[in-house]
């Protein structure tokens, strides 16, 4: 029987929510699965996963084979490089407490990228917030000097209409 590590798709219509499984190759994508090693929600900037990295790393070994999105989602958190570090450790090219050691400097210097990445984004919004800010700032302020201009030509043109009726009817009471 081969294994395949693969995506099931989960969620509703447009909003897709997949968990990351080991599934025999013959079963059908939504179907029948052997494990649930995680799961992956794409809807979320940036993408949220949640990876059981040992078990992942343990389907590896045993010889399952991930589609092409699921080897970039074990790649992005660490599974592939975890099976690589326990092949050397097998081989005995180094020492689990080695191949620990480099697993955790690799996922503090991936966790730095992905903060940075957050925090980035985070900037551009507030950044973007500010500007939407400042130019609705400046529309309002254009709009509220027309308002007044308009409201000062209309009062001129009120007192100019006022003015020469009261001379009128000075006129007409000397008269």
């Amino acid at each position: 029987m081969s294994v395949k590590i693969r995506l099931q798709r989960h969620g509703k219509k447009g909003k897709p929510f997949y968990w990351v499984v080991a599934a025999d190759a013959r079963a059908k994508r939504d179907g029948k699965f052997l494990e649930k090693i995680g799961t992956y929600n794409p809807n979320t900037n940036p993408a949220t996963i949640d990876l059981n990295i040992d078990a992942a790393a343990k389907w590896l070994f045993n010889g399952a084979q991930p589609t092409d999105t699921a080897k970039a989602i074990l790649s992005y958190k660490g599974a592939l490089l975890k099976h690589h570090l326990n092949g050397g450790v097998r081989k005995g090219a180094l020492t689990q407490e080695q191949a620990d050691a480099k697993f955790a400097a690799w996922l503090d210097e991936k966790a730095n990228k992905v903060g940075a990445k957050v925090s980035g984004l985070a900037d551009n919004k507030a950044a973007a917030k500010a500007a939407a800010l400042a130019a609705e700032k400046e529309v309002n302020a254009k709009r509220i000097a027309a308002a007044a201009e308009a409201k000062a030509a209309a009062e001129t043109a009120n007192a100019e209409e006022a003015t020469p009726e009261v001379e009128e009817n000075t006129e007409e009471t000397e008269a």
